[in-house]
């Protein structure tokens, strides 16, 4: 099988050699009934892989089902996959077929595979040993010739390490695995994806190609791409939309790149012995929110302290502490002017805070409210869409649904 007419087929962009693998692996093993397990980061275009093994295996004239199973809640899973029976539960006024009986004879594509429940895990590993499964309410048990592709951006090792995700069923999905590359591992074909989408875009809107400089292309082909393929969709989009100019040198190019994502961040060095190396960008950031819950919880007992104390009370800092500390006192006092009247404190002695001052520094110092006010924020920006709201926030849409259920947002 000529792997380039594979591409044309299928819209596939790029020359690089781990691209060229996945796709020879996913054609050669297209023929068998062997389970299937994609890895790569979001964005990387894993649902592509499998509408590939599809279509070149025997079952191509059956039917192919792909399942967001981040997308569905927890307390439902099972009866979309499986089906119920009619009063099962509450609100099953019907009977109802679940995906893999629809799919029977044909193809089932699991993305977001890391987000089952284990109590669904054991289900599937059912259905993958022995094609059998219950519906949801029901005893008897039914039959089903499906083929199973399972596409994760997660690491499935950490999650067997943690309990999250069932090592029997790891093993039995990944009987081939096949591993997409992120963007930033494919730099040749950066600008490739780049042509095809303001091309794409140029039709679709009616007007001309947008064409970057040399300074622009060096830029776009050097960034890090954390958002991969989808990211570099929506910002050749975005460019093609808004600029009234066709040709985009550097400077205006950067204003479409989120600059978290750029290369000169700063590092973490390490810090008494400890080292990151091997940590990702999202393990680092939570590793620094939880440093800082740390000093936040040191300074409310030093507040308690004072309040218990009755009077002024010197706290005894470092001086480069100090200056910071009275820079935030100097900042509080900013922000909450128009509410208190605060005294000259020429200092860094402490006098008593109102009780009320205390809760509200509470509040404003507490991670929860800062999580529970993005999320809020995400929902409003995106009128209540929460597959939207959960990817701008970079969690699943099951742990947005649980955080909306658990501060109460509607």
């Amino acid at each position: 099988m000529d792997i380039q007419s594979v591409k044309q087929r299928f819209g596939i962009i790029g020359n690089s050699a781990g691209l060229n693998r996945a796709l020879e692996v996913a054609v050669q093993v297209a023929p068998t009934d062997i389970s299937v397990l994609i890895m790569g980061e979001s964005g990387t275009g894993k649902e592509i892989m499998p509408q590939v093994i599809h279509q070149y295996s025997k079952r191509k004239h059956a039917e192919y089902i792909a399942v967001n199973c981040g997308a569905i809640p927890e307390g439902t899973i099972d009866s979309e996959l499986f089906g119920h029976e009619k009063g099962s539960f509450t609100g099953a006024h019907e009977k109802r077929k679940g995906y893999f009986e629809q799919a029977d004879g044909g193809t089932i594509f699991l993305d977001e595979l890391g987000e089952l429940p284990l109590s669904t895990q054991a289900r599937l590993l059912r259905v993958l040993e022995s094609g059998e499964f219950y519906k949801v309410g029901s005893s008897k048990v039914q039959k089903t010739d499906v083929r199973v592709i399972a596409a994760t951006n997660t690491k499935l090792e950490e999650a067997i390490q943690k309990g999250k995700f069932r090592e029997d069923l790891y093993y039995r999905l990944s009987t081939v695995p096949i591993k997409l590359a992120p963007l930033r591992e494919r730099r040749d074909d950066i600008h490739l994806l780049f042509r095809k989408f303001a091309s794409d875009f140029a039709e679709k809107y009616r007007m001309p190609t947008i064409v970057l400089t040399p300074e622009a292309k060096e830029m776009l082909i050097n960034y890090t791409w954390q958002g991969n393929i989808r990211q570099l969709k929506n910002i050749t989009e975005q460019i093609s939309v808004i600029e009234n100019s066709r040709d985009i040198n550097a400077e205006k190019l950067s204003t479409y790149l989120p600059a978290v994502y750029q290369n000169n961040l700063p590092m973490l060095l390490p810090n008494d012995g400890e080292s990151h190396s091997g940590m990702s960008e999202r393990d680092i950031l939570h590793k620094v929110l939880f440093d800082m819950k740390k000093d936040i919880t040191e300074l409310k007992k030093i507040i308690v302290d004072i309040v218990n104390n009755n009077g002024n009370v010197e706290v005894d800092f470092p001086e480069n502490d100090i200056a910071i500390i009275n820079k935030m006192d100097k900042d509080v006092r900013q922000e909450y002017a128009p509410r208190e009247t605060f005294p000259a404190r020429p200092s860094i002695s402490f006098q008593q805070p109102d009780i009320h001052e205390h809760e509200e520094v509470e509040e404003i110092l507490s991670l929860e409210e800062k999580e529970k006010e993005m999320i809020a924020k995400a929902l409003e920006k995106h009128r209540g869409k929460r597959k939207y709201a959960a990817k701008e926030l970079g969690i699943s849409e099951r742990t947005l649904y649980r955080k909306i259920k658990e501060y109460g947002l509607k």
